[in-house]
Parts: structure tokens; sequence; C-alpha cells
């Protein structure tokens, strides 16, 4: 039986899950971790509602770690390239969130 694929979607389901328990555990301290987020000055960060910031990065490591171990449990179960799959969501989601500006990266952040 091949298992690369299992072990291609199998090896981020850990590092998704935890950075998923840090945010959660941390809330809005862990929000200076985000990258681009943590360029901004003390007094522009203040500007931002942290704690929906952590929220949001906590639910998409979820949901990557989710879509890895679907991947991993299917690719096992079913066929390799089902891991090929998994990726291709998980890049779709992961670039929906790529901003090239900072500042239009968060401003659905922004207090009011």
């Amino acid at each position: 039986m091949n298992i690369v694929g299992f072990w291609a979607c199998g090896v981020l389901v850990i590092p998704f899950g935890i950075m998923g328990i840090l945010f959660a555990i941390f809330k809005e301290k862990a929000a200076k971790f985000v990258s681009g987020f943590n360029s901004f000055s003390k007094e522009e960060q203040a500007l931002y509602d942290k704690a929906y910031i952590s929220r949001d990065i906590r639910n998409q490591c979820f949901i990557w770690s989710v879509i890895m171990l679907i991947g991993a449990i299917l690719s096992y179960f079913l066929t390799p390239y089902m891991a090929i799959a998994a990726y291709i969501i998980w890049l779709f989601l992961f670039f929906k969130e790529v901003h090239l500006d900072n500042h239009k990266a968060f401003e659905k952040y922004l207090l009011k």
C-alpha cells in the first residue's frame, strides 16, 4: 500500500492543530504573531480588534488541520491522489486570505 499521500497530508495536521490551539489559548495576545500585523506600530495595532484577528487565525488553522486530516484519511483508504485534492483545497483557502498590502489585509478588523 502506498502511503505517501497519507504522510504528505498527515504531517501538517499536527502543526496546524497546535497553531490553532495556541491562538485559542492566548487569544488577543497571539495577534502579535500574525504576519503583517506585527509590522504595525503599537499605536496602529491599537486600532484593530486583536481578539477578532486571533479568532480568525485560530479558525483558519483548525479548518486547515481538518482538511489535511481528511486528505490523509482518504488518501490512506482510497487513493494517494486524495492528498493532491486536499492540498489544492488548502492552497485555495490559503491564498484567498493573502494580501500584499498589510492595511488591506487587516481592514476588516478595524475597530469601529
